[in-house]
Formats: structure tokens, sequence, C-alpha cells
């Protein structure tokens, strides 16, 4: 019995010590495996960074415009830095871009802006028209600007089209397409599946949950869609007409046109841009580098031209970990962008717990006297919105004027948190509105009995033991439209009551239709139309204040996150990419459309199941 107890005793401690040298292992490789990434990192960096004198300031943008930039894991960034690595989904923050043209107007280093659009992926035309205001202003110094491009799609030719001279390779390509809105429709997918779809919906423009319930897209949506996707493509021309100074009748929106100058331009998409006034002229990458060469000399770069780049000037006027000044007096700015969810989420999306705390941070901070809420969000969860939408009360309980500033997307749940605002300020081009309200979700089962999978068993009341894979009580599916309705009239309640208007006049042109900036402010839904340096003026002045700081209100990191942000730096996303796949092709492309847009659905998570969500109201 002793020798067995013995030999058992052995194994335990022969296991937990290839255990405990196992466990050694992987943490002295985890660690070998940084510091040979530090070293690399250090070791490539091997000039400083700064700004050269006399030279052009190159802009090279990767990625879209957004106000807040996704939050991402600081060793994954640093090791994406390190190695060299792309983005998968790279960001370019909006205020980052114009602090750095607004130094370099008065930055006695810089003596051009070289714009190089060819890995611009757009954004929003509020976005664009802050950049280009931007570059206009960057102008009045006297300093040329550059466009530069193989390439030219829509989004990348309105910030081009701000430049002194547009440049397109010979052998390259622009046309300007308008905007549509298209999506999937999963209707007869579902069907084949025998998945039964459950929609509680109310308005007749809330076509959310078209894509689930039909194979095309609506009479009532396609109106609506029409309306201010026309809306959205005039001011577009406007804009780029003004900038190039040219008529908007070189817009060519009929086919029949199109092919006639295609024809006189032999066929040529470059020589065609050329002849439509679109670009200034055709130029090789060597005879655009030569020009450039000759306006601020040559170095030793890839580039082969004195240039300073974006990314390394932005290192010099925004240090990786600025201390602000909390002194004095602050307009703070709470930024809600992307889809509204329940609970804690991370920078990029809203989270009714997380966003209701920023705004709670700028109520009890005594420096924080007026709050602008900057929106760019589609909505989501009926709950999260009202518990952010309660945050903007105290706020104005404790004396502290809000103002909503409304950015490319403003909708729905994006309304929603909004409308209690003092004063609301949105861009001519904000897609707003959509002021409807659904609860969707799926029952399995007849998917389940045709492959001979069967639900059976006993509750204590009729109302237990509701699942997905059990079909849903028609009794039960009318209370939920009930309470779907019950939230449309709050809805509609509230907004009357913030705007100043009858509930009637609210549901006349809310029923879920979506609006155009322009549109929205006769419709009185905002009161102003501008960008988020107007509403932060409105606010200073509703507070009384005559001179403050702005200050953005983000999320405390704590000590191990403020720990590896510093040791990190500033890096960007570092993602594996499969190379298994070409995503790229077309097949692709659609498939994660397809995905993506059956995600944006299967992610909410209001407790309720009761969303004020816009999912039509992406341009493309």
């Amino acid at each position: 019995m002793a020798a067995k107890g013995s030999w058992t005793k052995s194994l335990f401690i022969g296991l937990w010590t290839v255990l405990n040298f196992c466990r050694k292992l992987f943490f002295n490789i985890i660690f070998i495996f940084i510091l040979v990434a530090v070293i690399v990192a250090i070791s490539a960096d091997k000039s400083p960074v700064s700004v050269k004198p006399d030279s052009a300031l190159y802009v090279n943008l990767q990625g879209r415009l957004v106000i807040e930039k996704e939050a991402v894991d600081p060793f994954e960034t640093f090791m994406q830095e390190a190695f060299g690595d792309e983005p998968e989904n790279p960001e370019i923050l909006v205020r980052d871009l114009e602090k750095a043209l607004y130094n370099a107007k008065a930055d006695n280093r810089i003596k051009a802006l070289v714009l190089d659009l060819d890995r611009f992926e757009g954004g929003g035309l509020d976005k664009l028209r802050q950049v280009a205001q931007a570059i206009q202003d960057f102008k009045t110094s006297g300093k040329p600007v550059y466009a530069i491009g193989d390439y030219y799609a829509q989004s990348q030719y309105y910030l081009a089209a701000q430049a002194d001279k547009i440049y397109l390779n010979p052998m390259g390509a622009l046309l300007l397409e308008g905007y549509g809105r298209y999506g999937l429709y999963f209707k007869d997918l579902l069907e084949k599946l025998q998945v039964t779809t459950h929609i509680f919906r109310v308005g007749t423009y809330k076509s959310a949950v078209e894509p689930f319930l039909r194979n095309d897209m609506s009479d009532a949506a396609k109106e609506a869609n029409r309306e201010w996707l026309d809306s959205y493509w005039e001011q577009y021309k406007q804009d780029v007409a003004a900038a190039r100074g040219i008529s908007e009748d070189q817009f060519v929106e009929k086919l029949d046109v199109l092919v006639e100058k295609f024809d006189a331009a032999d066929g040529d998409f470059a020589q065609y841009a050329l002849e439509n006034g679109w670009v200034d002229a055709l130029k090789t990458r060597t005879d655009i580098r030569e020009e450039l060469a000759d306006l601020v000399g040559r170095d030793d770069t890839e580039l082969s031209v004195n240039v300073t780049t974006f990314d390394s000037y932005l290192r010099v006027i925004n240090p990786p970990m600025p201390i602000g000044d909390k002194r004095g007096d602050h307009v703070a700015v709470v930024v809600a962008k992307g889809q509204i969810l329940d609970g804690e989420q991370r920078a990029g999306t809203i989270g009714g717990d997380s966003t209701a705390l920023l705004l709670r941070q700028a109520r009890i901070d005594d420096n924080v006297k007026a709050v602008v809420l900057q929106v760019d969000s589609p909505g989501g969860s009926s709950f999260a919105s009202e518990v952010i939408r309660q945050e903007v009360l105290e706020l104005q309980k404790a004396g502290k004027p809000v103002v909503a500033s409304m950015s490319t997307y403003a909708a729905s749940g994006g309304y929603w948190i909004s409308a209690p605002a003092d004063k609301i300020y949105a861009s001519p081009s904000t897609i707003t509105g959509s002021i409807g309200v659904f609860g969707m979700f799926m029952t399995y089962e007849n998917t389940l009995d045709y492959i001979g999978v069967a639900s059976d068993g006993v509750a204590s009341t009729e109302i237990a033991g509701l699942s997905p894979a059990r079909e849903l009580d028609p009794r039960f599916a009318d209370i939920l439209q009930r309470n779907v309705e019950s939230s449309y009239k709050r809805f509609i309640t509230m907004v009357a009551e913030n705007r100043g208007m009858t509930p009637e006049k609210v549901d006349s042109i809310a029923q879920g239709r979506v609006w155009i900036g322009t549109k929205a402010k006769e419709l009185g839904l905002v009161d102003e139309l501008g960008e988020l340096d107007d509403a932060v003026a409105a606010a200073a002045e509703l507070a009384g204040l005559k001179e403050y700081e702005t200050s953005y209100v983000e999320r405390k990191l704590s000590p191990q996150e403020m720990f590896w942000r510093k040791f990190f730096g500033q890096a960007m996303v570092w993602a594996a990419k499969s190379h298994f796949i070409d995503s790229n092709t077309p097949m692709m492309g659609l498939f994660k459309q397809m995905l993506t847009q059956y995600s944006d659905v299967q992610k909410l998570n209001d407790p309720m199941g009761v969303y004020i969500l816009c999912l039509q109201c992406e341009v493309r």
C-alpha cells in the first residue's frame, strides 16, 4: 500500500514538474519574442522623427476618415508596426488630419502640400468637407497643393479637387458615378433553410428588416432612399464644381452621354478625365517626382523627393501621450460613434453603459461647463439609447448645456440620444431621422424538424420555455408587437417634447423615414447646419463662456493599459491576415457584404429585443 502511495505521489510530482517546465518555457518564449520585436523595432528606426527643412508635407492617406478610431490592443499594434505589417481596416482621425494641415499652414519648414490618395478609402461627405476646408485654409498661405494619383475614386477625387494641380497617370482612370444604396435580401434563403423570421415594427419606411422579409427593396424604401441619395449627390457636385471652378454640367449621369464622351476620348479613361476638366495634366510617376523635386529638392527616400510624411509630421505635432491642461473652463466633446449596443463597449462602438459613463465624467468635472455630443451612429439598442439619453438629461439638470453635433449619421437611436440636446447641429449631408422601431428574432423549429431534431418538455406556465427551437405562440407575438408600438409612441412623444412639435406632427415625418441634413432642418428635426466647431461655439455661448478650451472625454485607462500604451507607444493595428483565399475577388466581396449585413443584426443585444436602428443609411 505504501509503495502504491509512493508511486502515485511520484507520478503527480513528475506531472507537476513537466507542467511547471512547460509553463516557464511558454512564458520565456513569449518574453524572447517580445524582446526580439523590440530590438527589431528599435533597429529599424534609424533616424529620429523630424520635419525636414523646406520639404513638402506628403499626405499619403490610408484608410477611412472617422471621428473615433476602433479600440485596438496595444501589443498587437506594436507587433504590427515592428514587423511592418499593415492594418486590415486602417482609419484616419479627422481631427488629426485637420490639425496637421492647420499646423503646416504656418510651419516655415513646409513649402508645399502633396495629396497622394491612392490608398484613401473615403468617408462621409461631412468628414470630406471638413478636410477640404482645412486644405482650402492651407492654400491661403500661398503654398501650392498637388494631388497625385494613378486612379481617383469618388471620395478620393473630392479631396483632390481642392488642389491647385491635379495629376493623373496616363494609364489611370477617373469616373464619378454618383451614390447608390443596394443591399442583399435573404427571404428565399431563409425559406430554403426553413427558418421562421418574426418581425415586429412600426413605420412605413422602417426598412431595416426588409432584407429578411423580401427579395427586393419596397417602393416606400426606394422613395425615401432616392430622395436623400439625390440630395447627397447634389451636394457632392456643388462642392467639387466650386472647388474646381467648373460647371455641374460636366458631371455625366447618363450612360448614353458617357459613351459619347468616352468615344471622343478614344476609349481612354485618363484622356476622358483630362478633356472633361477633371484633371490638369496626365503625368507619369517620374514626371511628378521631377516636378516636385524641382520645387522642394531631392533626398534618398523611396520617393526621391524632399518630403515629410503625414505620419511623421503628426508624431511631431501630436506627442504619443499628451498631458492636457485641465485648468480653466472647458467645452467637453463626447464622441458617440458606431452601433448602439447594451453594456460596456470599446471605442468605435457606442455602449449604453460606457458612453453614459463618459457623459457622467463630464458632469462631475467642475472644469467642464458645457458638452458637445458628437454623434455618428445609425442607432441600435432602444434600451442603451435611453440610458445615454438619461445622462444627457442629468447634464442639463446640473446646469451644463448640451449641444448635439451630427456627423455622417445620426439616425434612429442616433437621433434618440440627440433629441434632448439644447441645440442640434447637423452637417448638410447628415443622414438623420429614421424615427421608427422594430424587433426581430428567428426560430428554427422547421429547420430542426427537417434534419430530424425535435424539442419537447413541460413548463409551469404558458410563457416559460421560449426558445429558438420552438414555434412562437401568436399570442406572445402580439405582446411583442404591442411593446414595439409602445416604444414608437414613446419615441415620437419624446421627440415632440424636445422639438416643440405635436406627436402627430412628428409621426408625419417619422415612420422610419430617413432625411438628409438640409431637409431635416426644414422639418425642424435639427436647429442649425454646421460642423463640430460650430457646435462647440454654440455650447460655449449657451454656457456664457468667453474663453475656454475644447477637450475630449475618453475612457480612462486602467494602470495596466496605461503601462502597455506607454511601453508600446503609438502603433497601428496588427491584424492576422489569411493568405489562403484571395479576398479581393468580386465573389469574396459579395460574401463579405452578406456576412457583414447579417452580422450587423446578429450582434444586436437589446435586453428586450427592441431596436431603433437604420441599416439602410450606409452610403455606397
